[in-house]
């Protein structure tokens, strides 16, 4: 689709919810490496704001993580100055360092067992 033709939205992006066990973990661990502000916290799910986006740590019964490489569905970018800092810093927050697939970003599982990209590329507009 060309850039100047833009659709009519039928929806909007209110946020991205993380399937877990343990909510408050999880929504903690994101507050901790990301920064921002909790939004509500429930025993079925935490909000959390950051850098502009929502997140949702949302409990499941009977929760599997996904297995890393193979079965993620979704999982989040994020960028750092120095990403091997980033991904030490997320380790010590409690996220676990599984096989790298490549060398210009690392990939990290969240407590919940999430995979999540640290990486030094940013798009050239953000919206």
């Amino acid at each position: 689709m060309r850039a100047d033709l833009q659709p009519t939205p039928s929806a909007r992006l209110i946020a991205v919810s993380l399937d877990c066990s343990e909510p408050q973990r999880l929504a903690a661990f994101y507050l901790a490496l990301l920064g921002g502000r909790q939004l509500w916290a429930k025993e079925s799910s935490v909000g959390i704001e950051v850098s502009g986006a929502v997140l949702v740590a949302q409990r499941v019964e009977g929760y599997l993580p996904p297995v890393w490489p193979g079965t993620s569905i979704v999982h989040l970018d994020l960028t750092a100055d120095d990403i091997d800092v980033a991904a030490e810093r997320a380790v010590g927050l409690g996220a676990t360092w599984p096989e790298q697939p490549d060398p210009r970003w690392r990939v990290l599982l969240d407590p919940a067992g999430h995979p999540f990209c640290l990486t030094p590329f940013t798009p050239d507009t953000v919206v």
